[in-house]
This record gives structure tokens, sequence and C-alpha cells, in this order.
């Protein structure tokens, strides 16, 4: 995957995409998604920012993070600047046209869903069916002091 083919396989696939040095801006079913790259380090993200921290609960928190093992797929829910974003990591070259696409689209639903499924795509993989309301005490790990 090159820089320019990125660039053409948003344009196949989102309402405007404009190109902003080593990013591009990206407006796709209505939702402004970025895709950041470094060609030098091989990596890419592509991004959504979906809701600042300060107007989530806590247990929106924590079932992003679970969605993040089940039903978050390639994509990641993640906080940065206070805020909080659907994420897709990945090396830029080894990149396909699909994952790229895959990824896009993935990254809209995580945002989409979240507060609701916390889902990126209709696969899920399963977590504990016996679930149990417990209340959890933290437990510090005690560390010996050589």
């Amino acid at each position: 995957m090159t820089p320019d083919r990125l660039g053409e396989l948003f344009e196949q696939a989102a309402e405007t995409v404009v190109e902003n040095g080593s990013s591009y801006n990206i407006f796709y079913k209505e939702s402004p998604i970025f895709c950041i790259y470094d060609e030098k380090a091989n990596r890419m993200r592509i991004i959504t920012p979906i809701v600042k921290r300060g107007e989530v609960s806590e247990k929106e928190i924590l079932n992003a993070l679970v969605a993040n093992f089940h039903s978050a797929l390639d994509v990641k829910y993640a906080l940065s600047d206070e805020i909080i974003w659907s994420v897709f990591t990945h090396p830029l070259r080894e990149l396909s046209d699909h994952q790229v696409l895959d990824a896009l689209d993935q990254v809209y639903l995580a945002s989409a869903t979240f507060g609701s499924s916390y889902s990126s795509t209709t696969m899920v993989f399963p977590g504990n069916t016996k679930k149990k309301e417990e209340k959890y005490t933290k437990k510090l790990i005690e560390r010996s002091k050589n």
C-alpha cells in the first residue's frame, strides 16, 4: 500500500477526501474520519472522534474496553486528549485494498455503535456467559523492594 493508493481507495468510498500532508481528511457516511500515515515508519491509522471523555459514564468506558476484546474486531476504542476515538492501526506497506476499505467501515461502525452494541462488524467473539453482579475490590500487587 502507498499513500497515493490510500487516496484512490478513499476517493472510491467516501463523499469527500482532502489530502493534508501525510494525512487524509475523509467524510464517510456523514462522519469525519482521518487517516494518518508515516511511510518511513511503515505505519498508518484510520481514526474518528466519538465523544468527549467528560460526556460519558465510567460504565460506557468499561463497556468499550470489553468491546475491544469481543466486538470491536480490527478497530479499538482509545482515549487521547480527553476524546474517545475509534482507531484502526496497521503497517502501511502490508495493507491490501480490501483491508483499507474494511477498516474505513469498521472505524465508522465502532463510532456509530458506541453506547449500544459497541461493535465494528456483525461478528462477535463470545464472552463470559455466566456474568455475575459482584463487587470487585482492587488489589494492589505488592512488589519486593530490592
